[in-house]
């Protein structure tokens, strides 16, 4: 073939010249193994797993958003009960202040008052951390110092300074201890 063929037909009218040493774009020409039937095909598979994917997807935000949202209400009292707690350590000093005074008609009223607080942290699914003889446990106990004891086991709290307490299965508060650390 003769470039004289070549240089006779008229170019393309969107494309502009090339320059010296300039490669011709490249078109893509299907090949003939490439059926149009099985590029559907595999379109259709892709698009199929990524609807699944989606799907999943959703469903799990689904789930996860209940399950929040059952946490929200079910701790919803916490940032109450934590502010309580204090007024409640105070009402049993007073409670402790009138036994030691031998005020028998306020020790009475206090213990009443005392008995209602209880129950009411009891129906909103508060209960107190017991630690006295219970052995040391750091998810719920707070050693505030050891102690030597020939009576209680290394790693068993001898006695409670503070109560702590739980709202259902979460620590709001954990107990400050003192933990026996054997025979002296």
């Amino acid at each position: 073939m003769s470039t004289e063929h070549l240089k006779n037909e008229p170019e393309p009218e969107n494309s502009l010249p090339l320059e010296a040493g300039e490669a011709e774009p490249m078109t893509q020409v299907p090949t003939p193994e490439e059926n149009p039937f099985e590029q559907l095909q595999s379109d259709m598979e892709r698009f199929r797993d990524l609807a699944l994917r989606t799907q999943a997807d959703f469903e799990n935000y689904r789930k996860r958003a209940i399950r929040e949202k059952e946490d929200a209400i079910k701790y919803a009292n916490a940032g109450l009960i934590e502010r309580l707690i204090p007024v409640i350590d105070n009402f049993e000093f007073g409670i402790q202040a009138a036994r030691a005074e031998g005020s028998q008609a306020v020790l009475v009223g206090l213990e009443m008052v005392a008995k209602q607080f209880q129950e009411f942290l009891a129906s909103v699914g508060v209960e107190t951390v017991e630690a006295e003889g219970k052995p040391f446990d750091p998810n719920l106990h707070e050693a505030v110092g050891h102690e030597a004891s020939d009576t209680v086991p290394e790693g068993v709290v001898i006695r409670q300074l503070r109560k702590g307490y739980k709202l259902r299965d979460r620590l709001v508060r954990p107990a400050n201890v003192f933990v026996s650390k054997g025979k002296a």
